[in-house]
């Protein structure tokens, strides 16, 4: 019995640590309030974007801070992370 608990307790453990839940592209809720369009293709003009930035949480801009200076993260979100290293990061 203590096996199985332990098999289920790893595996519980290992769905938990997803490497996706480390990307705040696809973890931040709020995501979508920097966009004008429920496809998040248009970008909402400096004003919209950064009223939305200063709404999120100090931890959240730190995060999407982090990964706006990873390139490999950048790559594919490039106007957005533009737009956050406009504002400087500004936590």
């Amino acid at each position: 019995m203590r096996k199985k608990l332990a098999c289920v307790a790893v595996l519980a453990i290992a769905f938990g640590a997803n490497p996706a839940s480390a990307n705040p592209f696809t973890d931040l809720a709020a995501l979508p309030t920097f966009y004008t369009d429920a496809t998040m293709k248009t970008m909402k003009p400096m004003a919209g974007f950064k009223k939305a930035w200063f709404a999120l949480s100090k931890h959240d801009r730190a995060k999407m801070t982090k990964a706006c200076d990873d390139p490999a993260m950048r790559k594919p979100h490039v106007q957005f992370c533009a737009n956050v290293l406009a504002l400087g990061g500004v936590n």
